[in-house]
């Protein structure tokens, strides 16, 4: 299949809220093939995934950071899943709690076989942070592939906004020197920056696991 015959394979317009799973015992089954958003808790994973469908509402999204507990499924067809994880790092939300979240995320990530990959949300003007490179070191050792995105890139200037691209790509290239798992972008919910680049992306991990019709959507 050739991916640049269309910018959007996968219908993620269709997408459709699932089930909440405290932890990976209330998963849905492990079959088809899904991608997850990771990241810390203010770095805009719901907002993301709210632009990415074009369904205002769909990820629920907080003023209070680090609310979200729960692993949260959107359905894009039957074979094919979004995944919410709950955001890590939230520096007012008591330790127990943290430590719990991360048990969560890499329960997630070491067992869920349906993984196709993963997309890791960073504040531009925060780029990795200690969770961050623990979850791209655990993705290398996997070989599960990851399109980190650098979010608010609408809060800095071009400039800053090259410089933060430049220091990510060098910290890529030393922790995945073959440059096959690790991709990144620039990301703004507000203004609707990067969103056919991350479809793009999540196109290809989709259709490498499924023959779909290509389509316009």
């Amino acid at each position: 299949m050739n991916l640049f015959m269309s910018k959007t394979l996968v219908r993620y317009h269709s997408a459709k809220f699932l089930v909440s799973a405290p932890s990976i015992v209330g998963c849905p089954n492990d079959l088809g093939c899904e991608v997850a958003f990771a990241g810390r808790s203010n770095a805009g994973k719901s907002s993301a995934i709210n632009t990415l469908t074009g369904i205002k509402g769909l990820a629920r999204t907080s003023k209070t950071p680090g609310r979200t507990q729960l692993i949260n499924f959107f359905q894009l067809d039957p074979e094919m899943r979004l995944v919410d994880l709950p955001g890590y790092g939230y520096a007012k939300v008591p330790r127990h709690i943290k430590e719990n979240w991360g048990l969560k995320v890499s329960e997630y990530l070491q067992l869920r076989q349906s993984l196709a990959g993963l997309v890791l949300l960073m504040d531009i003007r925060h780029p990795l942070q200690k969770f961050d490179l623990q979850i791209l070191t655990w993705a290398i050792h996997a070989g599960v592939p990851v399109h980190a995105l650098l979010t608010k890139s609408d809060k800095v200037s071009k400039g800053k906004a090259n410089n933060m691209l430049l220091n990510v790509d060098r910290e890529f290239k030393h922790l995945d020197p073959t440059e096959e798992l690790l991709t990144f972008q620039i990301f703004s919910s507000p203004k609707k920056v990067g969103v056919i680049d991350l479809k793009e992306t999540l196109d290809h991990w989709f259709t490498s696991n499924f023959s779909l019709p290509t389509q316009n959507l």
